[in-house]
Protein backbone atom coordinates (compact mmCIF):
# COMPACT_ATOMS: atom_id res chain seq x y z
CA UNK A 1 0.00 0.00 0.00
CA UNK A 2 1.04 3.60 -1.00
CA UNK A 3 2.14 5.42 2.09
CA UNK A 4 3.59 9.40 2.62
CA UNK A 5 6.28 10.12 5.10
CA UNK A 6 5.89 13.57 6.14
CA UNK A 7 7.99 16.29 7.25
CA UNK A 8 6.12 19.54 8.69
CA UNK A 9 7.80 22.39 8.98
CA UNK A 10 6.94 25.72 10.58
CA UNK A 11 3.53 24.16 11.55
CA UNK A 12 2.20 26.67 14.20
CA UNK A 13 -1.69 26.44 16.41
CA UNK A 14 -4.41 26.74 14.28
CA UNK A 15 -2.99 24.74 11.21
CA UNK A 16 -3.45 20.96 10.59
CA UNK A 17 -1.75 18.32 12.01
CA UNK A 18 0.70 16.01 10.74
CA UNK A 19 -1.57 13.33 11.07
CA UNK A 20 -4.36 14.99 8.94
CA UNK A 21 -1.60 16.04 6.62
CA UNK A 22 -0.91 12.25 6.53
CA UNK A 23 -4.56 10.62 6.31
CA UNK A 24 -5.35 13.21 3.62
CA UNK A 25 -2.00 12.99 1.69
CA UNK A 26 -2.16 8.86 1.85
CA UNK A 27 -5.87 8.84 0.40
CA UNK A 28 -4.61 11.07 -2.47
CA UNK A 29 -1.48 9.08 -3.32
CA UNK A 30 -3.75 5.54 -2.99
CA UNK A 31 -6.18 7.51 -5.64
CA UNK A 32 -3.06 8.22 -7.68
CA UNK A 33 -3.27 3.79 -8.59
CA UNK A 34 0.67 4.42 -8.70
CA UNK A 35 2.50 1.58 -7.08
CA UNK A 36 5.18 2.47 -4.04
CA UNK A 37 6.92 -0.73 -2.43
CA UNK A 38 7.76 1.88 0.60
CA UNK A 39 7.04 5.09 2.14
CA UNK A 40 7.13 7.99 -0.16
CA UNK A 41 8.79 11.10 1.46
CA UNK A 42 7.17 14.89 1.55
CA UNK A 43 7.94 17.92 3.27
CA UNK A 44 5.26 20.46 3.55
CA UNK A 45 6.67 24.09 5.15
CA UNK A 46 3.69 26.74 6.14
CA UNK A 47 4.51 30.02 4.70
CA UNK A 48 3.32 33.40 5.10
CA UNK A 49 2.08 35.95 2.38
CA UNK A 50 5.44 37.46 1.50
CA UNK A 51 7.52 33.75 1.38
CA UNK A 52 4.51 32.54 -0.36
CA UNK A 53 5.51 35.74 -3.30
CA UNK A 54 8.52 35.57 -3.41
CA UNK A 55 8.76 31.56 -3.92
CA UNK A 56 5.58 32.30 -6.90
CA UNK A 57 8.00 35.07 -8.48
CA UNK A 58 10.98 33.10 -8.42
CA UNK A 59 9.77 29.60 -9.91
CA UNK A 60 6.99 30.65 -11.85
CA UNK A 61 7.42 34.01 -13.25
CA UNK A 62 4.23 35.05 -11.37
CA UNK A 63 3.75 38.16 -8.92
CA UNK A 64 2.03 38.06 -5.31
CA UNK A 65 1.17 34.88 -3.03
CA UNK A 66 -0.51 31.44 -4.13
CA UNK A 67 -2.35 28.90 -2.24
CA UNK A 68 0.14 25.49 -2.96
CA UNK A 69 3.55 25.33 -4.73
CA UNK A 70 4.02 22.01 -5.39
CA UNK A 71 8.06 21.19 -6.24
CA UNK A 72 8.43 17.62 -7.51
CA UNK A 73 11.71 15.71 -6.30
CA UNK A 74 14.51 14.86 -9.12
CA UNK A 75 16.33 12.18 -8.19
CA UNK A 76 20.34 13.14 -9.49
CA UNK A 77 20.90 9.60 -10.14
CA UNK A 78 19.47 6.86 -12.22
CA UNK A 79 17.87 4.96 -9.43
CA UNK A 80 14.12 6.05 -8.29
CA UNK A 81 14.47 7.52 -4.69
CA UNK A 82 11.13 7.53 -2.63
CA UNK A 83 11.07 11.21 -2.38
CA UNK A 84 8.40 12.87 -4.20
CA UNK A 85 9.17 16.86 -3.56
CA UNK A 86 7.97 19.54 -1.12
CA UNK A 87 4.69 21.84 -1.45
CA UNK A 88 4.91 25.07 0.32
CA UNK A 89 1.60 26.17 1.80
CA UNK A 90 0.21 30.03 2.47
CA UNK A 91 -1.20 29.83 5.72
CA UNK A 92 -3.04 33.49 5.79
CA UNK A 93 -4.29 32.90 2.11
CA UNK A 94 -5.95 29.44 2.99
CA UNK A 95 -7.56 30.78 5.71
CA UNK A 96 -8.58 34.07 3.79
CA UNK A 97 -10.00 31.55 0.82
CA UNK A 98 -12.27 29.50 2.78
CA UNK A 99 -13.67 32.56 4.37
CA UNK A 100 -14.21 33.93 0.66
CA UNK A 101 -15.49 30.41 -0.59
CA UNK A 102 -17.71 29.65 2.50
CA UNK A 103 -15.57 26.43 2.98
CA UNK A 104 -14.22 25.01 6.49
CA UNK A 105 -10.53 25.94 7.25
CA UNK A 106 -10.15 21.68 7.65
CA UNK A 107 -11.93 21.24 4.50
CA UNK A 108 -9.48 23.53 2.22
CA UNK A 109 -6.21 22.40 3.79
CA UNK A 110 -7.07 19.15 2.76
CA UNK A 111 -8.35 20.02 -0.61
CA UNK A 112 -4.99 22.15 -0.94
CA UNK A 113 -3.11 19.36 0.48
CA UNK A 114 -4.06 16.79 -1.88
CA UNK A 115 -3.88 19.41 -4.98
CA UNK A 116 -0.32 19.39 -4.28
CA UNK A 117 0.51 15.89 -3.86
CA UNK A 118 -1.31 15.56 -7.41
CA UNK A 119 1.02 17.76 -9.39
CA UNK A 120 4.00 16.04 -7.54
CA UNK A 121 2.65 12.71 -9.34
CA UNK A 122 2.54 14.32 -12.49
CA UNK A 123 -1.11 15.61 -12.52
CA UNK A 124 -2.23 19.39 -13.89
CA UNK A 125 -4.43 21.94 -15.03
CA UNK A 126 -2.57 23.90 -17.79
CA UNK A 127 -5.15 22.26 -20.88
CA UNK A 128 -8.89 21.85 -20.35
CA UNK A 129 -8.91 17.89 -20.65
CA UNK A 130 -6.26 17.86 -17.71
CA UNK A 131 -7.97 20.30 -15.61
CA UNK A 132 -10.92 18.10 -15.76
CA UNK A 133 -9.11 14.95 -14.97
CA UNK A 134 -7.52 16.33 -12.09
CA UNK A 135 -10.63 18.18 -10.84
CA UNK A 136 -12.44 14.45 -10.79
CA UNK A 137 -9.59 12.56 -8.97
CA UNK A 138 -9.94 15.66 -6.21
CA UNK A 139 -13.76 15.29 -5.94
CA UNK A 140 -12.97 11.74 -5.61
CA UNK A 141 -10.87 11.99 -3.14
CA UNK A 142 -12.24 14.51 -1.19
CA UNK A 143 -15.62 12.64 -1.07
CA UNK A 144 -13.86 9.24 0.24
CA UNK A 145 -12.62 11.73 3.02
CA UNK A 146 -16.13 13.08 3.78
CA UNK A 147 -15.62 16.49 2.52
CA UNK A 148 -17.52 18.57 0.33
CA UNK A 149 -16.92 19.36 -3.62
CA UNK A 150 -13.71 21.73 -3.43
CA UNK A 151 -15.18 22.81 -6.64
CA UNK A 152 -18.73 24.07 -5.36
CA UNK A 153 -18.30 26.91 -3.46
CA UNK A 154 -20.77 29.55 -1.38
CA UNK A 155 -19.43 33.31 -1.46
CA UNK A 156 -19.24 35.25 1.77
CA UNK A 157 -22.62 37.15 2.23
CA UNK A 158 -21.83 41.04 2.42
Amino acid sequence: MASVALSLLDGSAGEPSCAQFERWLNAALAATGQPHSEPQELTIQIVDDAASAELNQHYRGKPGATNVLSFPFSAPTPQPLPILGDLAICAPLVAREAAAQGKTAESHWAHLAIHGLLHLCGYDHIDDRDAETMERLEQQIMAELGYPDPYQTTPDRV
